[in-house]
């Protein structure tokens, strides 16, 4: 860092990612508080020397570069509390370029540079007290680390995962027998139906899998918690995990009042496993993405990048998701978008994950049983396949987001307005659909292409029809996708894709 580049940062402001001392004497206790949170959520830059006017919301008049004394012995002072383990837990800034010294108008300012721990050191802790010393940045600035989220990342700071454990006490009479059937069929489809392992009864397969498991040591024996949550009865499950709930909401195509359009969640007509909720669930999700007419042979091959790519995001979602903290396992539908939300943190920084970087999943054995079935790629190439498959379309790029006060993490996979506008056969498509359509709709079409917040009572008004007509007119666009709603009831707008809009100019000049 130059001179240049740190008044360039202080115009920005102090934020999430840096913090100013003034530290005219000696090294602020303070800063290892911002040094913890640094570490513990996505790093950032600490600047002593700099002087913030706390009450100034100029940017400009905010902060004042003051310098700092003997900046030799301050940047000797901070290395030695660093490498003290009674101070700080891990030093974990970079020998060669963590600590600068930067010269802005003759002050030396000292330009801490604290990058984000790895999931294996965190938390970083500070006073040797990891209940009372770790912390996290917020925009507000930092603040102490309950202790779920501790105890989260004290538990991906293990290797073995969090889905090893036995369950002592339950057997396999606790296990949804026709869900481990369904598995074994898709298991040998996927890999070989003379496969050794498909002649074992239902326990010793489960055991290669993991999802059984003896304890040599003591002789104590059952299933795991990989086990159950693959394959247990859902009463089970709900014992043993009653502060996460599987769940899945369509929010699209609804029509007038209506909440959602499907939902899956406990209501007592399936077992509430992850196995079943998996083959029930992306059938659905399929049904929004596109798919090609191919054959090979006399066989037909619809599924495409983008379906693997929801496939794998699913899979993410399960594999990653941290069963031992309050949350949900929770696929929500969308006209526009699929979320995918897990309880749990990111383990990596968004970009380690954008660029393919390796972690470690929470739920290893529950991965292997997927991966055993055709689901989830391998590691760290998941994300750069859902990347790949969105942008291969052209569609919008994945956005991933974690929530602190929620503990939980999404994965958002947004699609285009109306995918019917892909290709030269959904145009074709598109005009039939529109000569079909009734005089007063295309006019409500064509209504809405040039004023899009208009509302269904004032079209009723100009149209002299009831309320009633224009909102079944409505939803049989929307269900012809057509037309889609973004925003709220009250002051949202429609959107009429383009290759309507061409069909409606077409139609016209046929006449």
């Amino acid at each position: 860092m130059d001179a240049k580049a740190l008044k360039r940062l202080l115009r920005e402001g102090e934020h999430l990612r840096l913090e100013c001392k003034r530290a005219r004497g000696g090294v602020p206790n303070s800063i290892w508080e911002t040094y913890s949170a640094f570490a513990n959520t996505s790093g950032g830059t600490i600047l002593l020397g700099v002087h913030e006017n706390v009450g100034e919301s100029d940017p400009a008049k905010r902060f004042e570069i003051v310098g700092v004394d003997d900046v030799a012995k301050l940047r000797n002072d901070l290395w030695n509390m660093l490498n003290n383990p009674q101070k700080v837990s891990d030093n974990i800034i970079n020998s060669d370029n963590g600590i600068e010294v930067v010269d802005v108008d003759g002050k030396a300012i000292l330009v801490i540079n604290v990058p984000q721990a790895e999931f294996e050191q965190r938390p970083i802790f500070i006073n040797d007290n990891p209940l009372k010393g770790s912390y996290r940045r917020n925009h507000e600035g930092d603040y102490r680390m309950q202790r779920p989220m501790i105890s989260m990342m004290l538990r991906d700071a293990a290797k073995e995962g969090n889905d090893g454990a036995i369950l002592e006490h339950y057997t396999m009479d606790d296990l949804d027998i026709q869900a481990i059937k369904a598995y074994r069929n898709r298991f040998g489809s996927i890999n070989d139906p003379d496969h050794h392992w498909l002649s074992l009864d239902n326990k010793e397969f489960l055991t290669h899998l993991g999802g059984y498991k003896v304890d040599r040591g003591t002789g104590v024996e059952g299933v795991t918690v990989a086990g159950m949550w693959m394959f247990g009865k859902g009463l089970y499950i709900r014992d043993l995990f009653s502060h996460i709930r599987l769940d899945y909401i369509d929010y699209s195509n609804c029509v007038g009042e209506q909440r959602y359009s499907d939902r899956l969640t406990y209501d007592g007509r399936w077992e509430n496993n992850l196995f079943n909720f998996m083959t029930m669930v992306l059938p659905k999700l399929a049904l929004m993405l596109p798919r090609p007419f191919k054959m090979e042979g006399v066989v037909r091959i619809d599924d495409t990048l983008q379906h693997k790519a929801v496939r794998e995001a699913f899979t993410n979602m399960i594999i990653h998701g941290d069963l031992m903290i309050n949350g949900l396992l929770r696929v929500r539908k969308y006209d526009d978008r699929i979320d995918f939300t897990n309880p749990g943190l990111l383990k990596l920084s968004v970009e380690q994950i954008f660029n393919g970087s390796e972690t470690v999943a929470r739920n290893p054995h529950i991965q292997g049983m997927l991966r055993m079935i055709g689901y989830g790629e391998n590691i760290g190439s998941g994300i750069p396949l859902i990347v790949k498959a969105w942008a291969d379309k052209g569609w919008p790029r994945p956005e991933i987001a974690d929530r602190d006060d929620l503990m939980q993490t999404t994965l958002t996979l947004r699609l285009p307005k109306d995918l019917l506008g892909q290709d030269d056969v959904a145009k074709d498509v598109v005009k039939d659909i529109v000569k079909e359509l009734t005089e007063r709709q295309v006019i409500i079409l064509k209504i809405m292409a040039f004023e899009p917040r208009i509302s269904s009572r004032q079209m009723s008004q100009r149209l002299s029809v009831t309320a009633r007509s224009i909102q079944r007119d409505i939803a049989h666009l929307q269900q012809l996708h057509l037309i889609t709603r973004e925003g709220g009831k009250t002051y949202g707008n429609w959107l009429v894709q383009e290759h309507v809009i061409k069909a409606l100019k077409d139609k016209r000049e046929d006449k």
